[in-house]
Protein backbone atom coordinates (compact mmCIF):
# COMPACT_ATOMS: atom_id res chain seq x y z
CA UNK A 1 0.00 0.00 0.00
CA UNK A 2 1.29 3.86 -0.55
CA UNK A 3 2.71 5.57 1.94
CA UNK A 4 1.23 8.63 1.39
CA UNK A 5 -2.07 6.24 2.07
CA UNK A 6 -0.89 4.78 5.00
CA UNK A 7 -0.16 8.00 6.44
CA UNK A 8 -3.68 9.22 5.34
CA UNK A 9 -4.84 6.10 7.13
CA UNK A 10 -2.42 6.55 10.56
CA UNK A 11 -3.57 10.53 10.64
CA UNK A 12 -7.02 9.04 10.55
CA UNK A 13 -6.73 6.44 13.45
CA UNK A 14 -4.49 9.23 15.62
CA UNK A 15 -7.36 11.53 15.27
CA UNK A 16 -9.67 8.91 16.18
CA UNK A 17 -7.21 8.10 19.31
CA UNK A 18 -7.38 11.61 20.20
CA UNK A 19 -11.37 11.61 19.81
CA UNK A 20 -11.25 8.34 22.45
CA UNK A 21 -12.86 6.31 19.38
CA UNK A 22 -9.06 3.89 19.38
CA UNK A 23 -6.36 2.50 21.20
CA UNK A 24 -3.07 4.33 20.31
CA UNK A 25 -2.51 2.45 17.00
CA UNK A 26 0.94 3.62 15.92
CA UNK A 27 1.09 3.39 11.89
CA UNK A 28 -2.53 2.06 10.90
CA UNK A 29 -2.66 1.22 7.90
CA UNK A 30 -5.02 -0.44 5.03
CA UNK A 31 -4.18 -2.30 2.14
CA UNK A 32 -5.41 -3.41 -1.16
CA UNK A 33 -6.65 -6.60 -1.67
CA UNK A 34 -5.30 -9.36 -3.69
CA UNK A 35 -7.57 -9.98 -6.27
CA UNK A 36 -9.60 -13.58 -6.16
CA UNK A 37 -9.42 -15.25 -9.30
CA UNK A 38 -11.33 -14.62 -12.92
CA UNK A 39 -14.26 -16.39 -12.31
CA UNK A 40 -13.96 -17.20 -16.36
CA UNK A 41 -10.87 -17.31 -18.25
CA UNK A 42 -7.18 -17.34 -16.86
CA UNK A 43 -6.59 -15.86 -13.38
CA UNK A 44 -4.81 -11.95 -14.17
CA UNK A 45 -4.87 -12.73 -17.81
CA UNK A 46 -6.07 -9.18 -19.86
CA UNK A 47 -5.07 -10.11 -23.42
CA UNK A 48 -6.05 -13.47 -22.99
CA UNK A 49 -2.82 -14.60 -24.21
CA UNK A 50 -2.54 -17.32 -21.74
CA UNK A 51 0.08 -15.77 -19.28
CA UNK A 52 -1.25 -13.97 -16.49
CA UNK A 53 -0.60 -10.48 -16.24
CA UNK A 54 0.39 -7.95 -13.70
CA UNK A 55 -1.77 -4.74 -12.97
CA UNK A 56 0.22 -1.83 -11.08
CA UNK A 57 -0.83 1.14 -9.23
CA UNK A 58 0.76 4.61 -8.71
CA UNK A 59 -1.74 6.29 -6.48
CA UNK A 60 0.10 9.20 -5.29
CA UNK A 61 1.27 9.88 -9.25
CA UNK A 62 0.78 13.51 -10.77
CA UNK A 63 -1.00 13.60 -13.69
CA UNK A 64 -1.05 15.96 -16.67
CA UNK A 65 0.03 18.44 -13.32
CA UNK A 66 -2.46 17.03 -11.10
CA UNK A 67 -0.64 15.64 -8.00
CA UNK A 68 -1.90 12.48 -6.75
CA UNK A 69 -4.45 12.20 -9.62
CA UNK A 70 -2.89 8.41 -9.70
CA UNK A 71 -2.14 6.18 -12.80
CA UNK A 72 -2.32 2.56 -13.56
CA UNK A 73 0.36 0.22 -15.29
CA UNK A 74 -0.30 -3.11 -16.97
CA UNK A 75 2.81 -5.17 -17.68
CA UNK A 76 1.89 -8.17 -19.95
CA UNK A 77 3.09 -12.03 -18.64
CA UNK A 78 4.97 -14.20 -21.53
CA UNK A 79 7.47 -16.68 -21.46
CA UNK A 80 10.31 -14.32 -20.21
CA UNK A 81 7.82 -12.85 -17.95
CA UNK A 82 6.60 -9.10 -17.42
CA UNK A 83 8.57 -7.10 -20.30
CA UNK A 84 8.61 -2.98 -19.55
CA UNK A 85 7.90 -3.13 -23.72
CA UNK A 86 4.91 -4.27 -23.52
CA UNK A 87 2.47 -2.15 -21.06
CA UNK A 88 0.10 0.05 -20.56
CA UNK A 89 -0.32 3.02 -18.62
CA UNK A 90 -4.20 4.54 -17.89
CA UNK A 91 -5.04 7.24 -16.08
CA UNK A 92 -8.01 8.89 -16.06
CA UNK A 93 -6.78 11.12 -18.70
CA UNK A 94 -6.69 8.03 -20.96
CA UNK A 95 -9.16 7.61 -24.00
CA UNK A 96 -12.15 6.16 -23.13
CA UNK A 97 -11.91 6.10 -19.26
CA UNK A 98 -14.32 8.47 -17.45
CA UNK A 99 -13.76 11.16 -15.90
CA UNK A 100 -10.78 13.42 -15.82
CA UNK A 101 -7.47 13.22 -13.33
CA UNK A 102 -7.58 15.61 -10.50
CA UNK A 103 -5.08 16.14 -7.67
CA UNK A 104 -5.69 13.76 -5.03
CA UNK A 105 -8.26 11.42 -6.74
CA UNK A 106 -6.33 8.81 -6.14
CA UNK A 107 -7.03 6.73 -9.14
CA UNK A 108 -5.75 3.01 -8.27
CA UNK A 109 -5.46 3.36 -4.75
CA UNK A 110 -7.72 0.02 -5.04
CA UNK A 111 -7.46 -2.33 -7.75
CA UNK A 112 -9.27 -6.32 -8.03
CA UNK A 113 -9.51 -8.72 -11.46
CA UNK A 114 -11.90 -10.11 -12.69
CA UNK A 115 -14.12 -11.59 -15.79
CA UNK A 116 -16.93 -9.56 -14.87
CA UNK A 117 -18.58 -9.65 -18.46
CA UNK A 118 -17.87 -13.43 -18.19
CA UNK A 119 -15.94 -12.61 -22.02
CA UNK A 120 -12.94 -14.83 -21.26
CA UNK A 121 -10.24 -12.43 -20.12
CA UNK A 122 -9.97 -10.32 -16.71
CA UNK A 123 -11.08 -7.16 -16.68
CA UNK A 124 -9.99 -4.69 -13.78
CA UNK A 125 -11.80 -3.12 -11.45
CA UNK A 126 -9.86 0.71 -10.36
CA UNK A 127 -10.77 2.57 -8.19
CA UNK A 128 -10.51 6.72 -7.10
CA UNK A 129 -11.68 6.74 -3.51
CA UNK A 130 -11.13 10.46 -3.39
CA UNK A 131 -12.65 11.66 -6.31
CA UNK A 132 -15.38 14.57 -6.00
CA UNK A 133 -18.36 13.25 -7.18
CA UNK A 134 -21.50 15.37 -8.24
CA UNK A 135 -20.44 18.06 -5.82
CA UNK A 136 -20.01 15.04 -3.33
CA UNK A 137 -16.23 15.84 -2.02
CA UNK A 138 -14.07 12.18 -1.89
CA UNK A 139 -17.14 10.34 -2.67
CA UNK A 140 -15.20 8.10 -5.00
CA UNK A 141 -15.78 6.25 -7.88
CA UNK A 142 -15.01 2.65 -9.04
CA UNK A 143 -14.22 2.00 -12.80
CA UNK A 144 -14.22 -1.00 -15.14
CA UNK A 145 -11.37 -1.46 -17.05
CA UNK A 146 -12.44 -4.10 -19.70
CA UNK A 147 -9.95 -7.09 -20.81
CA UNK A 148 -9.64 -7.69 -24.86
CA UNK A 149 -7.55 -9.45 -27.83
CA UNK A 150 -5.49 -5.84 -27.06
CA UNK A 151 -5.03 -5.92 -23.95
CA UNK A 152 -6.39 -3.74 -20.88
CA UNK A 153 -7.66 -0.21 -22.43
CA UNK A 154 -9.94 2.26 -21.48
CA UNK A 155 -11.91 1.27 -24.44
CA UNK A 156 -15.82 1.09 -23.20
CA UNK A 157 -14.76 1.81 -19.65
CA UNK A 158 -17.94 1.94 -17.33
CA UNK A 159 -18.20 3.73 -14.18
CA UNK A 160 -20.26 1.30 -11.53
CA UNK A 161 -23.39 2.66 -10.18
CA UNK A 162 -22.82 3.93 -6.39
CA UNK A 163 -25.81 2.41 -5.04
CA UNK A 164 -25.97 4.68 -2.31
CA UNK A 165 -24.05 8.33 -2.64
CA UNK A 166 -25.45 10.10 0.20
CA UNK A 167 -24.78 7.68 2.79
CA UNK A 168 -21.05 6.80 2.69
CA UNK A 169 -17.75 8.75 1.17
CA UNK A 170 -14.78 6.94 -0.44
CA UNK A 171 -16.30 4.66 -2.70
CA UNK A 172 -13.83 2.06 -3.40
CA UNK A 173 -11.39 2.86 -0.63
CA UNK A 174 -11.01 -1.45 -1.08
CA UNK A 175 -12.03 -4.02 -3.38
CA UNK A 176 -12.20 -7.79 -3.83
CA UNK A 177 -13.87 -9.73 -6.78
CA UNK A 178 -14.94 -13.59 -6.53
CA UNK A 179 -17.57 -15.86 -7.35
CA UNK A 180 -19.36 -15.32 -3.91
CA UNK A 181 -22.34 -17.17 -5.01
CA UNK A 182 -20.81 -19.81 -7.68
CA UNK A 183 -22.94 -19.03 -10.58
CA UNK A 184 -20.01 -18.51 -12.51
CA UNK A 185 -19.71 -15.01 -12.96
CA UNK A 186 -17.12 -12.73 -11.30
CA UNK A 187 -18.83 -10.43 -8.20
CA UNK A 188 -17.33 -7.34 -6.66
CA UNK A 189 -16.95 -6.50 -3.41
CA UNK A 190 -16.68 -2.28 -2.50
CA UNK A 191 -15.75 -0.63 0.37
CA UNK A 192 -16.44 2.31 1.59
CA UNK A 193 -16.25 4.84 4.54
CA UNK A 194 -19.22 3.51 6.22
CA UNK A 195 -19.83 0.13 7.76
CA UNK A 196 -21.88 -1.38 5.22
CA UNK A 197 -20.23 -3.81 2.31
CA UNK A 198 -21.74 -3.14 -1.17
CA UNK A 199 -21.85 -6.36 -2.99
CA UNK A 200 -22.21 -6.49 -6.95
CA UNK A 201 -22.77 -9.80 -8.20
CA UNK A 202 -24.26 -12.07 -11.29
CA UNK A 203 -21.93 -9.73 -13.40
CA UNK A 204 -21.13 -6.39 -14.63
CA UNK A 205 -22.75 -5.30 -17.92
CA UNK A 206 -21.05 -2.87 -19.86
CA UNK A 207 -22.51 0.00 -19.07
CA UNK A 208 -21.38 -0.16 -15.64
CA UNK A 209 -24.67 -2.02 -14.34
CA UNK A 210 -24.49 -5.25 -12.48
CA UNK A 211 -26.97 -7.91 -12.83
CA UNK A 212 -27.54 -7.65 -8.69
CA UNK A 213 -26.88 -6.18 -5.79
CA UNK A 214 -26.71 -6.59 -2.13
CA UNK A 215 -25.60 -4.39 1.20
CA UNK A 216 -24.07 -6.05 4.27
CA UNK A 217 -24.20 -4.22 7.41
CA UNK A 218 -21.34 -4.91 9.56
CA UNK A 219 -20.16 -4.13 13.47
CA UNK A 220 -17.31 -2.48 12.18
CA UNK A 221 -16.70 1.53 12.82
CA UNK A 222 -17.70 4.03 10.25
CA UNK A 223 -17.19 7.62 9.87
CA UNK A 224 -15.18 10.17 7.64
CA UNK A 225 -11.64 8.82 8.62
CA UNK A 226 -12.69 4.61 9.29
CA UNK A 227 -15.29 2.45 7.22
CA UNK A 228 -14.12 -0.98 5.31
CA UNK A 229 -9.94 -0.80 5.10
CA UNK A 230 -8.96 -3.90 3.14
CA UNK A 231 -10.61 -7.12 2.05
CA UNK A 232 -9.39 -10.19 0.57
CA UNK A 233 -11.12 -12.73 -1.15
CA UNK A 234 -10.77 -16.78 -1.58
CA UNK A 235 -11.72 -19.97 -0.82
CA UNK A 236 -11.39 -21.35 2.29
CA UNK A 237 -14.29 -24.29 2.28
CA UNK A 238 -14.38 -26.65 -0.28
CA UNK A 239 -17.49 -25.62 -1.74
CA UNK A 240 -16.48 -24.26 -4.37
CA UNK A 241 -18.02 -20.75 -3.43
CA UNK A 242 -15.33 -17.53 -2.72
CA UNK A 243 -15.80 -15.96 0.53
CA UNK A 244 -14.25 -12.81 1.97
CA UNK A 245 -12.05 -10.93 4.88
CA UNK A 246 -12.70 -7.91 5.44
CA UNK A 247 -10.41 -5.93 7.90
CA UNK A 248 -11.75 -2.74 9.82
CA UNK A 249 -12.30 -1.27 13.24
CA UNK A 250 -14.15 -2.76 15.72
CA UNK A 251 -17.21 -0.66 16.41
CA UNK A 252 -17.06 -2.32 20.06
CA UNK A 253 -14.80 -0.67 22.72
CA UNK A 254 -11.41 -0.81 22.52
CA UNK A 255 -11.95 -0.15 18.89
CA UNK A 256 -9.00 -2.50 17.32
CA UNK A 257 -8.47 -3.83 14.11
CA UNK A 258 -10.51 -6.43 13.48
CA UNK A 259 -11.51 -8.61 10.74
CA UNK A 260 -14.51 -10.45 9.79
CA UNK A 261 -15.32 -13.75 7.55
CA UNK A 262 -18.07 -13.65 5.06
CA UNK A 263 -18.91 -17.10 3.88
CA UNK A 264 -19.60 -17.54 0.24
CA UNK A 265 -23.16 -19.21 -0.43
CA UNK A 266 -25.29 -19.99 -3.24
CA UNK A 267 -27.14 -16.48 -2.26
CA UNK A 268 -24.22 -14.86 -2.31
CA UNK A 269 -22.29 -13.62 0.68
CA UNK A 270 -23.67 -14.37 3.72
CA UNK A 271 -23.72 -11.02 6.75
CA UNK A 272 -25.53 -13.27 8.91
CA UNK A 273 -22.84 -15.36 8.83
CA UNK A 274 -20.22 -13.25 9.65
CA UNK A 275 -17.51 -14.45 12.19
CA UNK A 276 -15.16 -12.40 13.67
CA UNK A 277 -11.30 -12.99 13.43
CA UNK A 278 -8.70 -12.26 15.42
CA UNK A 279 -6.92 -8.52 14.13
CA UNK A 280 -4.41 -7.26 11.27
CA UNK A 281 -5.02 -5.49 7.88
CA UNK A 282 -3.01 -7.43 5.64
CA UNK A 283 -4.69 -10.82 4.77
CA UNK A 284 -4.04 -13.63 2.32
CA UNK A 285 -5.78 -16.83 1.61
CA UNK A 286 -4.51 -20.15 0.22
CA UNK A 287 -3.98 -23.57 0.95
CA UNK A 288 -0.77 -23.75 2.89
CA UNK A 289 -0.80 -27.14 3.89
CA UNK A 290 -2.60 -29.35 1.15
CA UNK A 291 -5.67 -30.48 3.27
CA UNK A 292 -7.86 -29.28 0.20
CA UNK A 293 -8.91 -25.74 2.92
CA UNK A 294 -7.54 -22.48 2.08
CA UNK A 295 -5.87 -21.05 5.18
CA UNK A 296 -6.09 -17.29 6.38
CA UNK A 297 -2.39 -15.45 6.73
CA UNK A 298 -3.05 -12.05 8.32
CA UNK A 299 -0.16 -9.29 8.69
CA UNK A 300 -0.46 -6.76 11.87
CA UNK A 301 2.75 -5.03 11.32
CA UNK A 302 2.07 -2.63 14.38
CA UNK A 303 4.65 -2.82 17.60
CA UNK A 304 2.01 -2.03 20.45
CA UNK A 305 -0.96 0.26 21.02
CA UNK A 306 -3.55 -2.32 20.04
CA UNK A 307 -4.68 -6.35 21.23
CA UNK A 308 -2.45 -9.03 20.19
CA UNK A 309 0.51 -6.79 18.72
CA UNK A 310 4.05 -8.01 18.81
CA UNK A 311 7.43 -5.85 18.92
CA UNK A 312 8.35 -5.86 15.19
CA UNK A 313 5.53 -7.11 13.94
CA UNK A 314 3.49 -10.42 13.59
CA UNK A 315 1.93 -12.74 10.65
CA UNK A 316 -0.75 -15.42 11.89
CA UNK A 317 -1.84 -18.23 10.03
CA UNK A 318 -5.88 -19.47 11.02
CA UNK A 319 -5.97 -22.77 9.30
CA UNK A 320 -9.67 -23.48 7.58
CA UNK A 321 -11.93 -26.09 7.40
CA UNK A 322 -14.81 -27.26 5.57
CA UNK A 323 -16.47 -25.24 8.19
CA UNK A 324 -14.62 -22.08 7.62
CA UNK A 325 -11.60 -20.63 9.56
CA UNK A 326 -10.30 -22.09 13.15
CA UNK A 327 -10.02 -19.81 15.49
CA UNK A 328 -8.44 -22.84 17.47
CA UNK A 329 -6.11 -23.52 15.28
CA UNK A 330 -3.69 -20.25 14.48
CA UNK A 331 -0.30 -20.19 14.07
CA UNK A 332 2.04 -17.12 15.06
CA UNK A 333 5.17 -16.03 13.08
CA UNK A 334 7.23 -13.96 14.19
CA UNK A 335 10.97 -12.70 13.09
CA UNK A 336 12.08 -15.10 15.72
CA UNK A 337 10.25 -17.62 14.50
CA UNK A 338 12.50 -21.01 12.95
CA UNK A 339 15.46 -19.80 11.25
CA UNK A 340 13.75 -16.25 9.83
CA UNK A 341 16.68 -14.12 9.90
CA UNK A 342 16.41 -11.15 11.44
CA UNK A 343 15.24 -10.12 15.00
CA UNK A 344 12.01 -8.51 16.19
CA UNK A 345 12.84 -5.11 16.68
CA UNK A 346 10.59 -1.86 17.16
CA UNK A 347 9.69 -0.59 14.01
CA UNK A 348 10.87 -3.63 11.48
CA UNK A 349 6.86 -3.93 10.47
CA UNK A 350 7.11 -7.66 9.61
CA UNK A 351 3.71 -8.68 7.97
CA UNK A 352 3.79 -5.19 6.09
CA UNK A 353 2.29 -6.85 3.24
CA UNK A 354 1.59 -10.91 2.67
CA UNK A 355 1.26 -13.04 -0.55
CA UNK A 356 0.63 -16.60 -1.53
CA UNK A 357 1.59 -18.95 -4.41
CA UNK A 358 2.95 -22.13 -5.19
CA UNK A 359 6.71 -21.65 -5.99
CA UNK A 360 7.48 -25.26 -6.72
CA UNK A 361 3.87 -26.65 -7.51
CA UNK A 362 3.58 -29.40 -4.91
CA UNK A 363 0.29 -27.68 -4.31
CA UNK A 364 0.98 -25.98 -1.09
CA UNK A 365 1.06 -22.19 -1.24
CA UNK A 366 4.10 -20.37 -0.30
CA UNK A 367 4.00 -16.87 1.80
CA UNK A 368 5.63 -14.39 1.33
CA UNK A 369 6.33 -11.48 3.85
CA UNK A 370 7.22 -8.19 3.78
CA UNK A 371 9.21 -6.11 5.82
CA UNK A 372 9.26 -3.25 4.72
CA UNK A 373 10.87 -1.12 7.42
CA UNK A 374 13.56 -3.30 8.27
CA UNK A 375 17.03 -1.63 8.63
CA UNK A 376 19.94 -3.31 6.67
CA UNK A 377 23.56 -2.38 7.62
CA UNK A 378 22.64 0.43 9.57
CA UNK A 379 20.13 1.34 6.50
CA UNK A 380 17.05 2.72 8.12
CA UNK A 381 13.37 1.65 6.32
CA UNK A 382 15.74 -0.37 3.10
CA UNK A 383 13.06 -2.99 3.40
CA UNK A 384 13.51 -7.10 2.98
CA UNK A 385 10.87 -10.05 2.25
CA UNK A 386 11.26 -13.16 3.96
CA UNK A 387 9.61 -16.17 2.01
CA UNK A 388 8.70 -19.12 3.46
CA UNK A 389 7.48 -22.93 2.34
CA UNK A 390 3.88 -24.34 3.03
CA UNK A 391 3.91 -27.92 4.27
CA UNK A 392 1.77 -30.46 5.45
CA UNK A 393 1.70 -28.59 8.86
CA UNK A 394 1.49 -25.43 7.86
CA UNK A 395 3.74 -22.58 6.89
CA UNK A 396 7.62 -23.83 7.53
CA UNK A 397 9.36 -21.40 9.26
CA UNK A 398 13.00 -23.42 9.39
CA UNK A 399 13.53 -25.35 5.79
CA UNK A 400 14.43 -23.32 2.72
CA UNK A 401 13.71 -20.09 4.05
CA UNK A 402 14.70 -17.48 1.95
CA UNK A 403 15.54 -13.61 2.42
CA UNK A 404 15.47 -10.92 0.03
CA UNK A 405 16.83 -6.89 0.13
CA UNK A 406 18.54 -4.80 -2.47
CA UNK A 407 21.85 -5.89 -0.73
CA UNK A 408 20.80 -9.73 -1.83
CA UNK A 409 23.46 -10.04 -4.78
CA UNK A 410 21.52 -10.19 -8.16
CA UNK A 411 18.44 -8.62 -6.39
CA UNK A 412 18.34 -5.41 -8.59
CA UNK A 413 19.36 -1.74 -7.04
CA UNK A 414 21.01 -1.50 -3.80
CA UNK A 415 19.51 -1.04 0.15
CA UNK A 416 18.71 2.93 0.37
CA UNK A 417 16.98 4.87 2.95
CA UNK A 418 13.21 4.95 2.93
CA UNK A 419 13.69 2.57 -0.08
CA UNK A 420 10.32 0.49 1.66
CA UNK A 421 11.15 -2.96 -0.25
CA UNK A 422 8.57 -4.83 0.48
CA UNK A 423 6.02 -2.17 0.76
CA UNK A 424 3.88 -4.65 -1.59
CA UNK A 425 4.36 -8.35 -2.67
CA UNK A 426 2.92 -10.52 -4.95
CA UNK A 427 3.15 -14.34 -5.66
CA UNK A 428 1.76 -14.84 -9.52
CA UNK A 429 3.17 -17.26 -12.07
CA UNK A 430 4.30 -14.88 -14.87
CA UNK A 431 5.45 -16.77 -17.43
CA UNK A 432 3.35 -19.88 -17.94
CA UNK A 433 5.39 -22.65 -16.28
CA UNK A 434 2.45 -22.80 -13.21
CA UNK A 435 5.45 -21.54 -10.69
CA UNK A 436 4.75 -18.59 -8.53
CA UNK A 437 7.06 -15.71 -9.52
CA UNK A 438 7.16 -12.95 -6.71
CA UNK A 439 7.01 -9.22 -7.69
CA UNK A 440 7.90 -6.67 -4.64
CA UNK A 441 7.41 -3.49 -4.77
CA UNK A 442 10.01 -0.68 -3.59
CA UNK A 443 7.12 1.77 -2.67
CA UNK A 444 9.41 4.91 -2.01
CA UNK A 445 12.29 3.72 -4.12
CA UNK A 446 14.54 7.03 -5.43
CA UNK A 447 12.79 9.53 -3.44
CA UNK A 448 8.93 8.23 -3.69
CA UNK A 449 9.31 7.46 -7.43
CA UNK A 450 8.67 3.72 -6.34
CA UNK A 451 9.74 0.58 -8.35
CA UNK A 452 9.13 -3.04 -9.02
CA UNK A 453 11.67 -5.63 -9.28
CA UNK A 454 10.57 -9.62 -10.25
CA UNK A 455 12.79 -12.81 -8.80
CA UNK A 456 11.44 -15.79 -11.04
CA UNK A 457 10.88 -19.37 -9.21
CA UNK A 458 13.64 -21.90 -11.21
CA UNK A 459 10.61 -24.42 -10.32
CA UNK A 460 12.36 -25.42 -7.08
CA UNK A 461 12.67 -21.96 -5.35
CA UNK A 462 13.08 -18.20 -6.10
CA UNK A 463 16.05 -16.95 -7.73
CA UNK A 464 17.81 -13.85 -8.57
CA UNK A 465 18.65 -15.35 -11.74
CA UNK A 466 16.44 -13.55 -14.49
CA UNK A 467 14.96 -10.91 -12.10
CA UNK A 468 13.98 -7.82 -13.63
CA UNK A 469 13.36 -4.19 -12.08
CA UNK A 470 10.88 -1.82 -13.48
CA UNK A 471 10.98 1.77 -12.84
CA UNK A 472 8.16 4.55 -12.73
CA UNK A 473 9.46 6.37 -15.73
CA UNK A 474 10.03 3.02 -17.78
CA UNK A 475 6.36 2.23 -16.50
CA UNK A 476 5.12 5.48 -18.27
CA UNK A 477 4.11 6.88 -14.76
CA UNK A 478 5.44 10.33 -14.42
CA UNK A 479 7.91 10.76 -11.53
CA UNK A 480 6.99 14.30 -10.82
CA UNK A 481 5.51 14.32 -7.41
CA UNK A 482 6.50 10.98 -5.59
CA UNK A 483 4.21 8.93 -7.34
CA UNK A 484 4.54 5.48 -5.49
CA UNK A 485 5.19 2.63 -8.44
CA UNK A 486 4.74 -0.35 -7.21
CA UNK A 487 2.05 0.49 -3.80
CA UNK A 488 -0.72 -1.81 -5.14
CA UNK A 489 -0.83 -4.62 -7.29
CA UNK A 490 -3.47 -7.02 -8.75
CA UNK A 491 -3.67 -9.55 -11.46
Amino acid sequence: MSKQLRTTLATAAATAVAAGLLTAVPGTAAAAAPAGPAANGRQGDFNGDGYRDLAIAAPAATVDGRKSAGAVTVLYGSPQGLDASRRATLSQNAPGVPGAAEAGDLFGAALAAGDFDSDGFADLAVAAPKEDVSGDVDGGTVQILWGAAGGLSGKGAATLADPAPTQHDRLGTALAAGDFDRDGAADLAVGTSSSTLHVFKRGIARSGAPGAHSAIGLPVLGGATNGILQMTSGEVTDQGYADLVVSAYDSKTPYASVNYFLPGTASGLSGTRAERLPGGFITAIGDVDGDGFGDLVTGMHFDDGIPGATKGGKVSVIHGSADGPRVDRVDTITQESGAIPGSSEKGDKFGYEVSLGDINGDGRQDLAIGVAYEALDGVSEAGAVTVLRGSPSGVDTTHQVQYFHQNTPGVPGTAEKQDLFGGEVFLSDLNGDKKADLTVGAVYEDGGDGAVITLPSDGTRLTTTGSRFFSAASAGVSTAGAPEFGAIMAG
